[in-house]
């Protein structure tokens, strides 16, 4: 049974990845905790890559501490002061402060955010050795040293707790990734497996869990006009202010082996099963998000309000959640329990705040783990009950469209994605039919690969794409 804090105070949550979205999220929940007077948490946060120099080197000149600014839909602005991160490690190759830290006897929670391409799992949840990194940091557990993914540098922590006889720990993933806690977790022992260190395989079987978490608040990259911003509001002159929308929820499977934070206390939900909760988010929030992402880039567009009040754009959205994904999430034999129309309808209004300037750039990055991960399922139990697919079928139409301009250096930004093997994407871009290679690609699809509805329904979708973009309204 979980324990909703231990005795004792000093207890650390060690966060890896010090990205705005955990400083806008978990941090918060914390802080609004040490407001309440429960002072026995703090959290430790780190980077596993040689990335945000600059924003670690302002946390650590400010104690960790650091303004949050969010924003409603009708635009009013609030300010607060988050100090839950009392220690900011600075970043070395070899991690040998976070290693010191996740052995360290206080530390009962590791948490994560690392995108979802940092997960390098394949269509069976196996991990995808095609992936360089993945494969140097296996050969590195082998002979001790961490590495850069999330995986060696847990299974170094794993591997110095065990040492050290710190005891267990929970690992919490923060992603959105379906089923984030169960995944990882088959990806860390697979992980652990290959490095040949069977007494800590079975040592991490005992001594962890991995609870499955839903995660959710808009937060874009901090524009440059922030820090500004809040010296004028505040008066603080924050060398690492983040912003964000007021909406924010989390909700997690109350499974912690070595207790945990009374986070109920200041609206955390700690529910049996997330996968409800987690289903809902990522198609109606998560796919729709990158929908609006990748049409809106197609026309020119910058920020995500921008497309999210483009009528056209604003209709295919609504279309997709509506014809293809409520009807699959709800049905009169296992009804969601949540108002899955009144969801929609929120997460519209939250992408039209024009405050929060989310960019069209930030959101896009990774279509090739979003598609499996994001669109794929609702396009596999729409076809599984003999159901259309035009809804749908417009986002992987767009990211096509999208994937196409990128091929010809067309996109008027950079974009990135873990998950994309370059020279594959060219390939599908450069083949006589660029569509059915799309629909042809095992990672994208799995086992829908090849199949004539799905190649069919995206091909009808393109042919709409194409017509938006040259018109810039949907027929």
């Amino acid at each position: 049974m979980t324990l909703a804090a231990v005795p004792d105070a000093g207890s650390v949550v060690l966060h890896l990845g010090l990205g705005s979205f955990h400083r806008a999220h978990q941090a918060v929940y914390l802080q609004q905790l040490i407001d309440a007077g429960d002072t026995r948490w703090s959290i430790c946060g780190a980077n596993l890559r040689p990335d945000m120099a600059d924003v670690l080197a302002a946390l650590q000149a400010q104690g960790g501490a650091y303004t949050l600014e969010t924003v409603t839909p009708e635009g009013v602005y609030s300010y607060q002061r988050i100090a839950s991160i009392r220690e900011v490690l600075p970043y070395e190759p070899t991690l040998a402060s976070v290693i010191a830290r996740g052995a360290a006897a206080a530390t009962r929670i590791v948490s994560f955010t690392v995108t979802e391409a940092g997960y390098y799992l394949d269509a069976k949840d196996r991990l995808d050795l095609s992936f360089t990194e993945l494969a140097a940091d296996i050969e590195s557990a082998r002979h001790g040293k961490p590495g850069q993914t999330i995986y060696g540098a847990v299974c170094a922590i794993l591997r110095a707790r065990r040492a050290a006889d710190a005891g267990p720990v929970t690992l919490l993933n923060c992603d959105n990734l379906r089923h984030n806690g169960e995944r990882f977790r088959g990806g860390l022992l697979e992980f652990v497996e290959r490095s040949g260190d069977t007494a800590l395989h079975a040592w991490v079987q005992a001594n962890t869990t991995c609870p499955n978490a839903m995660v959710d608040r808009i937060t874009p990259r901090p524009p440059p006009e922030l820090r500004e911003r809040v010296h004028a509001a505040t008066g603080w002159d924050d060398a690492a202010p983040v912003t964000g929308e007021s909406f924010i929820q989390w909700v997690i499977e109350d499974d912690f082996i070595a207790g945990r934070p009374e986070w109920e206390r200041v609206g955390v939900q700690l529910v049996e099963s997330v996968q409800p909760y987690e289903e809902a988010k990522i198609r109606l929030l998560n796919a729709t998000h990158s929908c609006i992402a990748w049409a809106g880039t197609l026309i020119g567009l910058q920020f995500i309000h921008e497309g999210t009040h483009t009528p056209a754009i604003r209709k295919m959205a609504f279309d997709y959640v509506t014809d293809d994904v409520i009807p699959v999430l709800s049905t009169r034999g296992a009804p969601s329990p949540i108002d899955l129309p009144a969801y929609r309808d929120v997460v519209l209004d939250r992408f039209g705040n024009p405050a929060i300037r989310d960019t069209n750039q930030r959101v896009a990055m990774d279509g090739f783990a979003k598609i499996p991960g994001f669109v794929a399922p609702t396009v596999r139990e729409r076809l599984a009950r003999n159901e259309g697919i035009d809804s749908v079928a417009m986002l992987p139409a767009l990211f096509l469209a999208f994937l196409q301009r990128w091929h010809r250096g067309e996109l008027s930004y950079a974009y990135q994605d873990q998950a994309m093997d370059p020279a594959v994407a060219h390939a599908i871009c450069d083949a006589a039919d660029p569509v059915a290679a799309f629909c042809a690609d095992i990672p994208l699809w799995g086992a829908l690969a090849g199949d004539a509805r799905l190649l069919d329904a995206v091909r009808r979708a393109s042919a709409r794409v194409a017509t938006f973009v040259s018109t810039r309204n949907l027929k």
